[in-house]
């Protein structure tokens, strides 16, 4: 191969475009929710596009999935989520155990969806619980009865499963995040209206925090029943879950400010007023002489009708 062939093949891989979600997911041989669940934890890289404001996946990227060891299967094992009963049976325990140690954060969501009657179904990482269970300091949590302080929070109704997963996502915002305007938006998008506005009192830079502020994929339409539901479990409602959220706000808005700031309008300049038309009093006086010259000039008829009238 010639050094040309060369250069040209190099000029043409540094060209080739970024792929949209869906069309890497088909070149991969991934389903798009197992391709969105790669991205989440990491497996897959995502570039943004600033043309769309949509994320894209690199040429390079999608080679390096592919010449990894073991693709797909490697991949797919990587990412292969489980609900309650398939969770219960890779661990060896029963479900209703599974349940408890999931409610008091043992073990963390990677995924959730709601089934027809929107009632939240959550997904766990298979080589996860695999994990868990092959660790001998956990065994006493699978077999015999629970520790007394984990009966205890059951007792008083603790659930952290939507806790846990928000700290999952926003792990994975942070990561895809390219710049600290970005990742305040990510920190900003687990609070309530309320709170961001009590934390950022100009409603320019909370305007451009809710443009870049991610959006989970659901199906549900604005104000429906389940965006509503999904709302409700991507906002943060634990009072320490939210100081840590505040917190990190406040600090990402600082290196986001020293960074560049919030994009304005473009200020119009003022109307200039309108030239006041000069009083009559003010027009110039011409003399007598060319008043007499411009008289003198005007047609012959025009003259000895004048003349006419003043007789």
């Amino acid at each position: 191969m010639t050094s040309d062939t060369i250069t040209q093949a190099a000029d043409a891989a540094a060209v080739r475009p970024p792929v949209t979600p869906s069309g890497a997911a088909r070149e991969l041989g991934l389903k798009r929710g197992e391709f969105d669940l790669a991205v989440m934890l990491g497996r897959i890289r995502t570039v943004g596009d600033t043309r769309s404001g949509q994320r894209r996946v690199s040429r390079e990227e999608i080679d390096r999935v592919r010449g990894s060891e073991g693709f797909p299967e490697s991949l797919r094992k990587d990412i292969r989520a489980v609900g309650t009963t398939e969770g219960a049976k890779v661990m060896g325990i029963s479900p209703a155990r599974f349940t408890r140690l999931a409610r008091v954060g043992a073990l963390t969501p990677v995924k959730f969806y709601l089934n027809r009657y929107r009632a939240v179904v959550w997904l766990y990482l298979a080589e996860e619980l695999r994990q868990f269970a092959e660790i001998a300091a956990n065994a006493g949590l699978l077999t015999g009865r629970m520790p007394a302080a984990l009966r205890a929070r059951l007792e008083e109704g603790q659930d952290l499963r939507a806790r846990n997963w928000r700290g999952r996502y926003a792990d994975s915002l942070l990561r895809q995040a390219e710049d600290p305007w970005e990742r305040a938006a990510a920190m900003a998008s687990l609070l309530d209206p309320v709170q961001i506005a009590q934390i950022i009192r100009d409603p320019y830079e909370r305007a451009y925090l809710n443009r870049l502020k991610p959006v989970p994929r659901t199906h549900g339409a604005p104000d429906s029943p389940v965006a509503r539901i999904v709302e409700r479990i991507t906002t943060a409602d634990d009072p320490d879950e939210v100081r840590w959220l505040r917190s990190s706000l406040l600090i990402g808005l600082v290196q986001a400010r020293a960074q560049r700031p919030a994009p304005r309008p473009a200020q119009r300049p003022a109307p200039q007023p309108m030239p006041e038309r000069a009083s009559l009093a003010a027009e110039p006086v011409l003399p007598r002489e060319v008043v007499l010259d411009a008289s003198a000039q005007e047609p012959r008829g025009l003259r000895r009708w004048l003349r006419r009238r003043r007789a």
